[in-house]
């Protein structure tokens, strides 16, 4: 491309206040032309996957980080070459890696880069040049020892010869095997040397296939070589070393980084747990009428093609009891020393999917028909599984739903999720032995549990919405009445 300059497109806020975002997925690779607002690659937040557009037409010239880096927001991750002038000298340092062997950089150069997450993309210079230092030390040994055979005179004589000998071994080890500190770390977790292990990646690079490939590779001789465990020290119980090999893995442990959806969800529940006082009630309630009503209504068609279960009428139940209840529909603000009641029920419902546990929420759900509700808890549940629910989705919701009964749980105590008052659980629903008029009989039964915050919420008001929903299950009736 004749008149180009560099562009670089920088990890954007794709949240509120997110820092980071892990490479999910690449679309384009360096030599692929690209337009504006063309997709080029999947990241994941602490909240949401999100698909990441390029704002400007041109040619990719580089992608600075392998899927499954973790990137700070507001650093660099693509460069694309676009129509313009020349690039500046700053933005064409930023672009280009330098390969491990070239030579040293001006400091002035290395100061102008942009501080990246520590480990990733462009690496400071101190650490570009010690794989280097180690490089050349064996010249700048022997070069030193002539300039001191030189001054010393016969006496330095005998120590010149074994000079040039000794560095000519090490030399070809001396040379830093190529690897991101992720690789490297796993590499030390399952004692794997990445110098005896082949590099496939770009420029010599060891990737983590290469270090899983190189574990593979050795476990195979280990199995049938009895040679490979008396390596051990003899007193390490050497009657036990053979046998492990042919049972278990030979890492025996598995480290997985703690980040995207699942360090949010732990930095939301530790807070959440030592700042709101919890407190859980628990109601059993015979749900069968409810069950019975969840049949007519997928023949109902004003249901065609919508999701219709025992969750819809849950959380319709809730949303009647959060009706005739407003202040349990409310948030703590600290700074101001207020309760916030909010008029509106943004009604979040906690999802398990493979990146971990999401709650995104319906909004404005009091304002929805029984129908319309249906078809929110569809798209929300099929956009989770999907992995495609947008960070705008989990934000601002009121009151939570989590449904543990679908593991065939019967209940448990379910933290806050943070800035609401009450979230409810939802048990496994199934036949038991009950008194129905008068008679023990076998009814569809389940277990609620309540948890709110007792600063806003006193017990009183918490007993009152958990019975609301117990009744309303129990007789689905009340929903036209007290709806």
């Amino acid at each position: 491309m004749t008149n180009a300059s560099v562009r670089e497109f920088k990890m954007p806020d794709v949240g509120e206040g997110l820092t980071e975002a892990e490479i999910l997925k690449w679309y384009v690779q360096p030599g692929d032309t690209v337009t504006d607002g063309q997709v080029v690659c999947e990241v994941e937040t602490a909240k949401a996957a999100v698909e990441l557009p390029i704002p400007y037409d041109g040619v990719v010239r580089d992608l600075h980080f392998p899927e499954g880096t973790t990137v700070d927001v507001g650093t660099s991750i693509i460069a694309v070459e676009v129509a313009g002038g020349a690039a500046p000298a700053q933005e064409e340092a930023a672009v280009a890696p330098a390969p491990a062997a070239e030579p040293e950089q001006p400091a002035e150069q290395s100061a102008a880069r942009q501080p990246v997450l520590v480990g990733y993309g462009v690496a400071t210079s101190s650490t570009r040049r010690r794989p280097r230092k180690q490089a050349q030390d064996p010249a700048a040994q022997q070069a030193a020892s002539a300039v001191q055979s030189e001054l010393n005179g016969h006496g330095a004589a005998p120590a010149v010869p074994p000079a040039p000998a000794a560095p000519a071994a090490p030399a070809a080890p001396a040379q830093r095997p190529l690897a991101k500190p992720p690789v490297r770390k796993l590499a030390k977790d399952l004692g794997v040397d990445l110098a005896t292990v082949t590099p496939t990646g770009p420029d010599g690079v060891v990737t983590r296939e290469d270090v899983h490939a190189a574990v593979a590779a050795a476990q195979a001789p280990q199995q049938t070589a009895p040679e490979a465990p008396p390596a051990a020290p003899a007193a390490s119980a050497p009657a036990a070393q053979p046998a492990a090999p042919a049972s278990y893995d030979s890492a025996r442990e598995t480290r997985i980084p703690v980040k995207g959806v699942r360090k949010a969800t732990a930095a939301a529940m530790v807070g959440s747990a030592f700042t709101a006082p919890h407190v859980t009630e628990f109601v059993t309630v015979d749900v069968t009428r409810t069950m019975k009503l969840v049949e007519e209504l997928k023949q109902d068609k004003e249901f065609a093609g919508l999701r219709v279960n025992p969750l819809l009428l849950i959380a319709k139940a809730l949303l009647v009891a959060i009706r005739r209840n407003p202040d349990i529909n409310a948030s703590w603000d600290e700074a101001a020393q207020e309760i916030v009641v909010k008029h509106y029920v943004n009604l979040g419902i906690a999802a398990a999917t493979p990146r971990g546990l999401i709650v995104p929420n319906i909004k404005d759900a009091h304002a929805r028909t029984l129908p319309e509700l249906a078809a929110s808890l569809g798209e929300l549940v099929s956009t989770a599984r999907e992995g495609k629910t947008s960070p705008s989705a989990m934000q601002g919701g009121t009151v939570t739903i989590t449904n543990v009964g679908v593991f065939g749980v019967d209940t448990g105590t379910p933290l806050l999720n943070p800035g609401e008052s009450a979230i409810l659980a939802v048990g496994a629903i199934k036949p038991q032995p009950w008194v129905h008029k008068g008679k023990v009989k076998p009814r569809q039964v389940t277990t609620l549990a309540l948890s709110f915050d007792h600063r806003l919420v006193d017990g009183e008001l918490g007993s009152k919405v958990l019975a609301d929903v117990a009744a309303v299950l129990e007789q689905p009736k009340r929903l036209i009445t007290w709806a």
